[in-house]
């Protein structure tokens, strides 16, 4: 589902994959080879929302655009079931399933928030850092490592072409 919320309409690359089942609302821009997974609920109701080039956002993920936005930049992976609030998620980076990244807070470039952790709002976590638990933690670990991610984007770009194909 695709939808205008008043004279903010979503804007989708052609060449990126949304499913018919994802719900894209508002002031949202798809970049190109993103993809958009079943579920997954994008509502620029509020602020703005940007998905760059060749990122993932897997199922039944919430992207809420408030204040000044929510930002996912390219060749990321926002895994199952996260949840991004009016937050900034740098190039390379992976949000883990579950995780939630919250108001204000900013991940750097390649870093990764664990399966089930929460980013409280305000937090800053550095570039290939990794952030855990709950509340989350910053640890100095880079696990996995920006190429790590940025491969297994590929990889959804590649799986997103195949579903798109298969869909009626």
């Amino acid at each position: 589902m695709i939808h205008a919320i008043g004279d903010k309409a979503p804007t989708i690359d052609p060449t990126a994959v949304v499913h018919p089942d994802a719900s894209i609302l508002g002031d949202v821009e798809i970049g190109p080879r993103a993809s958009v997974w079943p579920g997954a609920v994008l509502r620029g109701d509020y602020g703005p929302i940007r998905i760059g080039a060749g990122s993932s956002v897997q199922d039944n993920v919430v992207i809420h655009g408030a204040g000044p936005g929510s930002y996912v930049g390219e060749n990321c992976v926002v895994g199952h079931l996260a949840f991004i609030e009016e937050a900034v998620v740098e190039d390379g980076c992976q949000v883990g399933v579950g995780a939630k990244v919250l108001n204000g807070s900013r991940m750097g470039a390649g870093s990764v928030a664990a399966a089930g952790a929460v980013v409280l709002p305000g937090t800053i976590v550095p570039p290939d850092q990794r952030v855990q638990g709950v509340p989350g933690r910053v640890i100095d670990v880079q696990n996995p490592t920006r190429e790590q991610i940025e491969a297994w984007a590929e990889d959804y770009v590649e799986a997103a072409n195949r579903m798109a194909a298969s869909l009626p």
